[in-house]
């Protein structure tokens, strides 16, 4: 396992909501991050689906990775919009996020989100964020 894999799965496992929910940091690398949620009954709403706050949990921590392996640790998630495309369903959530432009403080990015139903992967959300820098340089402007 390569070191910066190494690095953002233990960056998750500090993370006490990604523990609830149980998500893996399955795919690290220069700009790009995939995170996977793996479904149970406790993420599922009145209807069986994925609940809706779930995946936009996954968008969030996927965009902020992809955007933190550019930037730096010291990040958070400026915004995001997510457009739900179809309802979640099988047994894991995959959501995949690249950064599509940088500047020395902030990146753009991009995140779909599948649900990984008998086999089949099916696009189910898409999303575009900021990551923005924290830390010392922005408290230097305050």
């Amino acid at each position: 396992m390569d070191n910066l894999l190494q690095l953002g799965k233990q960056v998750l496992a500090s993370q006490p909501f990604s523990k609830l929910v149980g998500a893996e940091l399955t795919s690290f690398s220069q700009g790009r991050a995939e995170l996977t949620v793996p479904v149970t009954q406790k993420l599922q709403q009145q209807n069986g689906l994925v609940h809706g706050g779930v995946i936009s949990y996954a968008v969030d921590n996927a965009l902020t990775f992809a955007g933190g392996s550019v930037l730096g640790p010291e990040v958070v998630t400026s915004g995001y919009t997510i457009n739900y495309l179809r309802p979640a369903m099988g047994t894991a959530i995959i959501a995949r996020a690249a950064v599509i432009y940088s500047s020395k403080s902030r990146a753009v990015c991009r995140c779909e989100v599948f649900s990984a139903v008998d086999g089949k992967e099916n696009l189910c959300a898409a999303s575009q964020g900021t990551i923005a820098m924290i830390g010392r340089s922005s408290a230097n402007k305050a």
